[in-house]
């Protein structure tokens, strides 16, 4: 007699438990996972609108329509004959506790990264990153940060926990050097001082995909990167789901070409932040997080597994 288990699941609704299908694990350190998918779902560190602790939830669910396809066009190969991805869940911490939220993900982080497993991390608000570099930086030293945003997050006041002022204090911290950052998409006002290199809003869409490129991979060139993606550096029409939109911003089309395009950086460690789903419509700010996450797993398997591709 056939069972429920006998049945490939091609649906788009059913079953959303890991993101992109794949099973939950909640002891990524024991597995052979290559890379380690965690849902971070807090929000307290933010300014604007609150909501972005459901976004974890929301990439998952929506994350069944990309699930399907063997080969995740426009990508050549097949993700999961490439790489072994394991999706460790939420980060577990009391509600209301930022510091204790801090201290748990960068234990988390570092205990996967010292397995020598790669991290996919989904906030969660934008505070979310420091404690990731953090751990990041135990493990691979100063790193490039490549950063898709509307806010350059650089931002000196505000408290000890606040989502606009982590690439203030990363820098600091000896975590990353802005000299070979770039930030991607800016449409606020901004600290000029800092050293960071910014492509803003009105260059990324006037700028071809080649140009953009090219600037990222000049500046960062092979120190070992980390990729945080804001979802807010889309355009709201693209993207309305999240806590502080800023009109002007990059297409989705964009902004997933510069991504597959980013081939040869030496990628360590990336993240997908602030998806509000309580003001999104119709999944679409989600499906554009999960889209984009799917896209920096294919750009972590073709960096770090590229002899394996067929």
């Amino acid at each position: 007699m056939a069972t429920l288990a006998n049945y490939p699941d091609y649906s788009l609704y059913a079953n959303a438990f890991g993101f992109l299908r794949q099973p939950l694990n909640f002891s990524p350190m024991e597995s052979d996972a290559d890379v380690v998918i965690t849902g971070i779902p807090f929000d307290m560190a933010t300014t604007g609108r609150s909501g972005s602790r459901m976004g974890p939830g929301a990439i998952r669910q929506i994350s069944t329509n990309l699930a399907w396809e063997g080969k995740r066009w426009p990508w050549t190969f097949n993700l999961f004959k490439t790489i072994k991805v394991a999706d460790c869940g939420d980060l577990v911490f009391d509600c209301g506790d930022a510091a204790q939220m801090c201290e748990r993900l960068e234990a988390h982080a570092t205990g996967i990264l010292e397995q020598g497993k790669a991290m996919l991390s989904f906030g969660g608000d934008h505070f979310v990153t420091l404690p990731l570099l953090r751990a990041h930086a135990k493990q691979f030293g100063k790193m490039a940060l490549i950063h898709f945003d509307a806010h350059t997050d650089t931002y000196d006041q505000g408290s000890k926990f606040d989502h606009g002022t982590m690439f203030y204090h990363a820098p600091k911290e000896g975590l990353i050097d802005p000299h070979h950052s770039v930030q991607i998409g800016i449409r606020t006002e901004h600290n000029h001082n800092l050293g960071f290199n910014v492509i803003d809003a009105g260059q990324a869409n006037d700028w071809s995909v080649e140009q953009i490129v090219s600037m990222i991979k000049e500046k960062v060139g092979d120190m070992p990167v980390y990729l945080t993606f804001d979802i807010d550096c889309l355009d709201p029409a693209f993207a309305p789901g999240t806590g502080t939109p800023v009109c002007g911003g990059m297409t989705s089309d964009k902004a997933l070409k510069v991504i597959r395009a980013l081939a040869g950086i030496n990628l360590v460690g990336m993240d997908v932040v602030e998806v509000a789903p309580s003001y999104d419509h119709a999944d679409m700010t989600s499906l554009a997080a999960a889209t984009i996450a799917t896209d920096m797993l294919h750009l972590w398997a073709l960096t770090h597994k590229k002899a394996d591709i067929k």
